[in-house]
């Protein structure tokens, strides 16, 4: 008889900032996780405690970074220790979100189908909605409720679709082939990339759809415009809206093209001209764009602050 195959090490990787509570909910949930290795935080700097706590925890592979990266930069940083400790599979989350009982070991009967896939992403608030709107295979609509997810699912699986980093395993080979994620796209649309890249590379992607991961519904993401036929990220926060914008027009450039930049722009003025008036988003969009295409990514850090 063959020997059993060896079980993958799943190495659990945390980005953190600012919210030590909201990491020690997800720390303690994690602990309680079948089947997970290791856990490795990435601490962005943080202010609140976090760097301290961390130091504590004999069972985590804890690091404090010098100074803030962003989740981009974190997740790079983040990634580099799982694969350098030994992961064969990399398990991706922010702080903020939270796995629902049995969420790994669901995602694991898929293993081997798949190179990036991840759980469903509810609204912790009210998990019959999605967290981040989706277009499904096939559809020109983007859906917000999760029993159409669960009505468009084959064998359980909704194929070719995954939120990155929230919840998702990646494998080692993966994570080889295309590399880390890049670091200096601060926050928004590293997630984006690396997913986009991977399947240029030929990854297998897909979303388990019972298995779940609560995360807090934040922001206007998928505000409707143009009557209804599209939708527009909005942030209130400057920052979140300079690297969506700046980073966007980088993706939209490299993966899809300059047809998609254009529809980007014409979005983004209609939004800022028509939907929700603001000159001063408009010129800060501008700016993010410029920055995108000449390939500066340092405009955000006036928004850091101290």
């Amino acid at each position: 008889m063959p020997p059993a195959p060896t079980p993958p090490r799943i190495v659990a990787v945390v980005v953190t900032f600012n919210r030590r509570a909201l990491l020690e909910r997800l720390v303690d949930e994690l602990r309680r996780t079948p089947r997970l290795a290791e856990i490795v935080v990435v601490d962005n700097a943080s202010t609140d405690g976090t760097g301290a706590w961390l130091a504590d925890q004999a069972d985590l592979h804890g690091v404090t970074l010098e100074e803030n990266l962003g989740g981009a930069g974190g997740f790079h940083a983040g990634m580099r220790i799982a694969l350098q400790r030994g992961a064969d599979l990399l398990w991706l989350m922010d702080d903020d979100g939270v796995p629902a009982t049995g969420c790994l070991d669901l995602l694991l009967e898929h293993q081997g189908e798949f190179d990036f896939w991840g759980p469903a992403v509810l609204a912790e608030q009210e998990p019959s909605r999605l967290c981040f709107p989706i277009r499904l295979p096939g559809r020109a609509a983007v859906v917000h409720r999760m029993a159409e997810v669960e009505a468009a699912a084959v064998d359980g699986v909704i194929p070719d679709v995954v939120i990155p980093f929230n919840g998702v395993l990646v494998t080692a080979d993966l994570a080889g082939r295309i590399g880390l994620p890049r670091e200096e796209f601060f926050i928004w649309g590293d997630d984006v990339e690396y997913l986009w890249r991977s399947r240029r590379a030929g990854a297998r992607t897909g979303t388990v759809v019972d298995s779940h991961f609560l995360h807090p519904a934040t922001d206007d993401l998928g505000t409707p415009l143009m009557f209804g036929r599209t939708t527009y990220n909005h942030s209130p926060s400057d920052l979140k809206h300079y690297c969506m914008a700046r980073n966007n027009t980088v993706n939209l450039r490299d993966y899809r093209g300059w047809p998609a930049v254009l529809a980007f722009l014409v979005k983004t003025v209609w939004f800022y001209t028509f939907t929700r008036p603001d000159a001063g988003r408009l010129r800060l969009s501008a700016e993010a764009v410029r920055a995108g295409l000449r390939g500066d990514f340092t405009g955000h850090r006036r928004f850091l602050g101290g």
